[in-house]
């Protein structure tokens, strides 16, 4: 089985070292250019391009991108209870058409409470999945032509609708990442791609076998994927003083500030990704070649691949054996850590390269809408 390799756009910073600001780089226009086009030159199949009050907004930065690069696709967030489902399906569409057919989409319900409010967004972590489920049955229906009426819990619309379609059809791929039974029960009935955060090998098969049932009962398939990040060097020795290092301007007033902070957090995820490690720097290989030190004092995707290319190679054939095709990597610095896994890691994996994009291009068969959505009277009438 072909992997898909995707990297990630550090759009709330990047450096050398985590938990401080020397050796930190500024977040700005060319250094993204420079993260994306490395990727795209180098071979991955995307970007992860993430989502929060302390990033870039992802669906801006992608639309930047999009000049200055050729195969590599966007995978953007969606953010239920922020936006209104016809909407972001608008949005969908112009960012799939505008970049032809590089527009993938992940759905975020969000785990800080705290930020959530700060957008308005008040409910309780049951509530916002079923606000989830209910902004995404819209939000496929509409990208894939219909028109939809839907008086939901949270969210009514009445005659929903989009006039030009995405390029990628019936609609641009949903990913999504959860580990809670709501979430899983989402991902089940809407997604194409569920992605997981990188657990050991056990964890991320019990997961897997969960979503799998409960996806059959609806009669559905789904793809799986991991979030990752990657240490990776020409020996073993090397690979883990780099990973060492990386964490190596880090005291315990920052791991035990960071973690209270994160602590707030209502995602099940997230506290999977507390408990590998438990605030403590001891014993951080909490499976063989997967280290948990990125999460003493990052949110989200707190484990790492680490070792030399034929090593880590193994430990991502090991995720693929159990059904997981998409594999979404980072490593600070981005920059550099790009090229580090393309040319060492991927001489050890069968990896799927993308290919040209289609035309952007698209013509309404009308001209010129008129009053919004209202056909010319020639053309309403031949």
């Amino acid at each position: 089985m072909s992997l898909t390799i995707f990297w990630f756009l550090p759009t709330h910073g990047d450096g050398h070292y985590l938990g401080t600001a020397e050796g930190a780089r500024a977040v700005d226009h060319g250094y993204l250019q420079q993260v994306a086009q490395a990727a795209d030159r180098l071979g991955f199949g995307g970007v992860l391009i993430p989502t929060g009050r302390s990033c870039e907004d992802s669906w801006l930065v992608a639309a930047s991108l999009i000049p200055v690069t050729q195969r590599l696709k966007f995978l953007v967030a969606l953010r239920p209870g922020i936006i209104s489902p016809t909407v972001a399906a608008r949005q969908a569409a112009t960012l799939d058409r505008l970049s032809g057919g590089r527009a993938l989409f992940n759905l975020v319900t969000g785990g800080d409470p705290e930020e959530l409010a700060g957008d308005g967004l008040f409910l309780s972590h049951e509530d916002r999945y079923q606000a989830s489920v209910e902004f995404t049955r819209i939000w496929r229906r509409v990208l894939e032509g219909e028109t939809v009426d839907y008086d939901g819990e949270h969210i009514s619309v009445k005659g929903a609708k989009l006039l030009y379609p995405p390029i990628q059809q019936p609609r641009p791929p949903l990913y999504f990442g959860g580990s809670s039974e709501a979430a899983q029960d989402l991902a089940a009935e809407q997604v194409e791609m569920v992605l997981t955060w990188g657990e050991p090998p056990a964890a991320v098969a019990e997961k897997i076998e969960q979503v799998r049932a409960k996806a059959a009962k609806l009669g559905r398939t789904v793809r799986f994927g991991i979030r990752l990040h990657v240490i990776v060097r020409e020996t073993n020795e090397e690979a883990w003083k780099a990973a060492d290092k990386l964490i190596s301007h880090l005291d315990d007033d920052t791991i035990a500030r960071a973690q209270a902070s994160l602590a707030r957090f209502d995602s099940v995820g997230q506290q999977r990704m507390a408990a590998l490690h438990g605030g403590n720097r001891d014993n951080l290989e909490v499976s063989p070649n997967l280290w948990a030190g990125v999460g003493l004092v990052r949110g989200g995707a707190g484990t790492a691949l680490v070792g030399d290319g034929p090593t880590v190679a193994e430990r991502v054939k090991e995720y693929a054996a159990l059904g997981i095709d998409t594999f979404i990597f980072s490593g600070y610095p981005h920059l550099e850590e790009s090229y580090r896994v393309a040319e060492l890691l991927f001489p050890h994996l069968d990896i799927e390269r993308p290919e040209l994009p289609k035309s952007a291009g698209y013509v309404s068969p009308f001209g010129e809408m008129v009053a919004n959505d209202i056909l010319p009277k020639a053309a309403s009438q031949s």
